[in-house]
């Protein structure tokens, strides 16, 4: 037991009598003196780092005061003025963007609204407002016209798809005619587009055909790419050709033709085409239209306009 409590207590006992062992003053002098400094330098060092704005009561700043304005504010500040001014530049232009579109917005709804109140009828005749419609001036794509197309494509006689409605003053319908009009509802779907056209076809059926016209019109040129276009333009054609003007109604047909030949009504609109050149005594090209929808829609030609086909052939003679 003995000898176990001396192992255990000898590394104590040692150091106790190192400690006890005398040691120069000397040395032991520069000993506290470094040890001093160095838990000083410590304590400054920890300072710095706990409080790097510090007043210098305490340790003295790496720098001053001076220095450490021109260092932490005009960088800074530069910076955000900068970047300020460059937003500013930002929002001013698309502030300048959204106020030329909602001019242009603005201009475009006031057309739309005056062209509505001529359709109800509140303002001055259909018939006075002159539309701009550029029809083709060849076939689908790219592909190259043959013969029969490019004599097909004189067939208007210089004129363009617009050229039927009245640019010349015309005397305003009556209040009977005003209320007539009034009285053909405008349907009112989920499909905008068909409504439209729906009420033109109402009009047109109805025996009003420069209200049907300017309504039919209005229609193609909003919704060119609506399955109801192809419709929508060979019945304004026809609405011109019933309403005795064969010259306004050919373009109408050659347009509806030569925009998609796959259209619902691009083999009607070949056929009235015919029509309208027997209207205006142009057998030649007459025929050329009759020639062309019999060897390009020949179902149609033996099927369901085959009635209209025959009356057609029979009132000229071709080649």
């Amino acid at each position: 037991m003995s000898n176990s409590v001396t192992r255990f207590f000898a590394p104590v006992l040692a150091v106790s009598v190192l400690l006890a062992s005398p040691v120069p003053a000397a040395a032991q002098d520069d000993v506290s003196e470094a040890r001093v400094r160095k838990i000083e330098a410590e304590i400054r060092a920890l300072q710095r780092k706990v409080f790097p704005g510090g007043d210098g009561r305490f340790f003295e700043p790496q720098i001053s005061a001076g220095e450490q304005t021109s260092s932490t504010s005009n960088a800074p500040s530069t910076t955000a003025v900068t970047d300020i001014l460059a937003r500013l530049d930002a929002m001013e232009a698309q502030l300048q963007r959204l106020t030329a579109a909602n001019e242009e917005n603005t201009n475009a709804i006031a057309g739309l609204e005056s062209r509505i109140e001529l359709l109800e009828g509140r303002g001055t005749s259909p018939t006075t407002t002159t539309t701009t419609v550029t029809p083709p001036a060849t076939g689908q794509g790219s592909e190259e016209p043959s013969a029969s197309e490019t004599n097909l494509s004189a067939m208007s006689g210089g004129q363009s798809a617009s050229s039927g409605t009245s640019t010349g003053a015309a005397a305003g319908p009556s209040a009977e005619r005003l209320a007539a009009v009034q009285a053909i509802a405008k349907p009112q779907t989920d499909d905008p587009a068909d409504d439209e056209y729906s009420y033109g076809f109402r009009l047109w059926d109805a025996g009003f055909y420069p209200e049907a016209q300017q309504q039919l019109t209005l229609f193609v040129e909003r919704y060119p790419g609506h399955w109801r276009t192809t419709y929508g333009r060979n019945l304004l054609g026809r609405a011109y050709l019933d309403d005795n003007k064969p010259r306004e109604a050919a373009p109408w047909f050659l347009r509806n033709y030569q925009t998609d030949k796959s259209g619902a009504r691009a083999g009607d609109s070949l056929l009235y085409l015919a029509e309208a050149m027997i209207a205006m005594e142009d057998t030649n090209r007459a025929c050329i239209a009759l020639a062309e929808f019999s060897e390009t829609y020949p179902a149609l030609a033996t099927g369901r306009l085959q009635d209209q086909y025959d009356r057609n052939r029979a009132k000229v003679t071709c080649n």
